[in-house]
């Protein structure tokens, strides 16, 4: 199972905070698993398809090429801003 978190307003915008999905036995990007999760309405689509969130695979900041496994924790959020 791949533990997937969202952060700041994409989880509002999602009003998901977290969600699971079982990848065992499957070579993935998180790009990918970024792609089945928008595939699963045009809601989740449309917020997922900002080309700019950034992602975390066990609390490390990685691209979106990077592999994730089973047991992996894979974080979604928006650009970090600050003022």
């Amino acid at each position: 199972m791949l533990k997937i978190l969202f952060f700041a307003a994409l989880r509002e915008r999602l009003a998901c905070a977290s969600t699971t999905l079982d990848i065992t036995g499957q070579h993935l990007t998180a790009r990918e698993v970024l792609n089945k999760l928008a595939s699963q309405s045009a809601h989740w689509q449309q917020h997922l398809a900002n080309a700019e969130l950034l992602c975390a695979v066990n609390q490390q900041l990685v691209d979106l090429s990077h592999p994730v496994a089973a047991g992996d924790e894979l974080a979604f959020f928006p650009p970090v801003t600050g003022g």
